[in-house]
């Protein structure tokens, strides 16, 4: 009997699933729908033993959570939002570089003295001895904001719970206070608000992100093991480049290359793997050496037998049993 696949989820919608599209077809991936152009699952070509479905961001955080799903991209912002306990269900593999955004703590641009939580603490404080009130917070992220203000010592404040346009709540006098998600501050700005000096809770990003609760079977990791290989493979084809030069002058290339090789290189047949921002430090070196000619060309992948990633991964999963 052939195992299950394992579940791998990516955003059905908008600009985050056309980047992890586009990630995954730059690492060799291609997403082939079989539920139709308008469907909610999928394959991965060259990846067998996965399951791609389609899912609201918020759906696969909550997915990842409760262990329904083995794998999936989404924001970390809404990860932390299931909790302070979240590095016990759910592992980040690794941080993707798109999808950026913070979560922060804005306050009216007109509170010109309010610029720190410090300011808010004290604010709070008057507001509740004029008032009778508690400050009021607008907010999606619930969890996140509860736990960044007792981190601050601010005690006098409510939370208003948002299910709209978070950042109008001000000027609607239903909060005094905003903590949302933002990429330029624009909107923020647009609606009055300024971002407190010390007020970025989180810098999210998207996150390829595994359960710790799913229950995994050998076959099921094998195919995390082989997504990663090539992931990784790819990242680290990013910042290396490879280096050639004519096979008679190998011994004074790499001669003139040998601080560069240990700083994380590798040697190679008549040439050598570098840091690409080494590069052309080492070129620099070849010429002084009167190496020449020097080619150089970057790879499209670099595979290392092992991924200390997937074995951080593994030894969480064996220490819950």
């Amino acid at each position: 009997m052939s195992s299950a696949p394992m579940i791998f989820a990516i955003p059905s919608k908008g600009r985050l699933k056309d980047q992890v599209e586009a990630w995954l077809a730059d690492c060799g991936f291609k997403l082939e729908m079989t539920g139709g152009a308008r469907g909610y699952s999928a394959e991965l070509a060259g990846l067998p033993g996965v399951s791609v479905r389609l899912l609201s961001a918020g759906d696969i955080a909550a997915g990842l959570d409760s262990g329904d799903l083995h794998l999936g991209v989404t924001g970390e912002d809404l990860l932390r939002e299931r909790g302070d306990d979240m590095d016990s269900r759910v592992m980040l593999l690794r941080a993707l570089g798109f999808g950026r955004a913070d979560l922060v703590v804005t306050a009216p641009k007109n509170w010109l003295d309010v610029d720190t939580m410090a300011d808010v603490d004290e604010v709070g404080h008057l507001h509740l001895a004029k008032t009778g009130r508690r400050l009021r917070v607008a907010t999606k992220y619930v969890t996140q904001t509860r736990a960044f203000f007792a981190r601050h010592g601010v005690a006098d404040y409510r939370i208003v719970e948002s299910s709209g346009a978070t950042e109008g709540a001000p000027a609607a006098g239903a909060a005094e206070l905003v903590v949302d998600i933002t990429t330029t501050g624009a909107t923020l700005a647009a609606n009055g608000l300024k971002i407190l000096s010390d007020g970025v809770i989180l810098k999210s990003q998207a996150q390829l992100t595994a359960s710790l609760i799913a229950t995994w079977s050998p076959e099921q990791l094998g195919a995390l093991q082989r997504m990663l290989s090539v992931v990784e493979a790819k990242g680290r084809a990013g910042k290396l480049a490879t280096l050639v030069w004519p096979a008679e002058q190998d011994a004074a290339g790499q001669a003139a290359v040998a601080a560069f090789v240990a700083k994380g290189g590798s040697r190679r047949a008549n040439g050598a793997l570098l840091a690409t921002g080494d590069l052309f430090d080492a070129a620099a070196a070849l010429a002084a050496a009167g190496v020449e000619p020097v080619t150089v060309s970057r790879p499209d992948y670099v595979f290392e037998s092992r991924s200390a990633v997937l074995d951080r991964f593994v030894g969480v999963l064996e220490s819950q049993f």
